[in-house]
């Protein structure tokens, strides 16, 4: 029961992985993918892991997925034609398809499992315990260079989203990243701002006949 249940989760994983890279449609790619997800997370309780397979579903198919919809959807991706150098390498895709379902063939019917393999701590594979002792002890290195890498994506995205520096109320962005009071620049028709794309704030203020619009602190 355990060996049709680990076919047909597999198959569902494959085809859910082929419809994920065939849709042209990025939304419907994404689909496909948390089908992937699930399907994946039935394997790890058809082997003896729902610590795994519930994280899979709660991180993978959960928040990250979401994430990548909200990305897709706020973006308004749409679907696109393949060019054509694409579509003619369809065939030595089918044919690289064909040498490593050869190859799985091959392993499943005349690759055996050696008997010497040791299956004493087995039953313990994939529980909560087990793969906590590990974390925090053989892995603990991995695992906080793992946060230290998290912490530097996480510095990095503010520094992006704040590289203006601290905005004042109303202020508005002007190509250049020029920062100028959005009430000081509705005076006056400005027109095409390229022309001060490329100047400091101060020149660009001077261009445009106003004054920088100094930020107040809040008392």
């Amino acid at each position: 029961m355990v060996a049709l249940l680990f076919i047909l989760f597999a198959g569902l994983a494959v085809g859910c992985a082929i419809s994920m890279v065939a849709q042209r449609n990025p939304l419907y790619s994404a689909i496909s993918l948390i089908g992937v997800f699930i399907s994946l997370a039935c394997l790890y309780v058809t082997l003896a892991a729902p610590f795994i397979a519930a994280v899979q579903v709660i991180v993978y198919a959960g928040a990250i997925m979401v994430l990548v919809v909200f990305v897709i959807m706020l973006l308004n991706v749409e679907a696109e034609e393949r060019p054509m150098r694409l579509r003619s390498l369809i065939p030595i895709a089918v044919g690289l398809a064909a040498v490593l379902f050869a190859e799985a063939v091959f392993i499943i019917f005349f690759v055996h499992a050696s008997p010497s393999t040791p299956t004493d701590n087995i039953s313990n594979v994939g529980l909560t315990a087990s793969i906590g002792a590990g974390l925090f002890t053989s892995y603990l290195l991995p695992f906080e260079i793992t946060s230290v890498l998290l912490l530097m994506a996480i510095v990095g995205a503010m520094t992006l989203a704040r590289r203006g520096g601290l905005l004042p109320p109303g202020a508005g962005i002007v190509p250049g990243d020029q920062v100028f009071s959005k009430e000081l620049l509705d005076r006056r028709d400005i027109g095409d701002l390229s022309a001060v794309e490329a100047h400091s704030t101060e020149e660009a203020a001077r261009l445009l006949g106003v004054e920088e619009h100094p930020a107040h602190d809040d008392e």
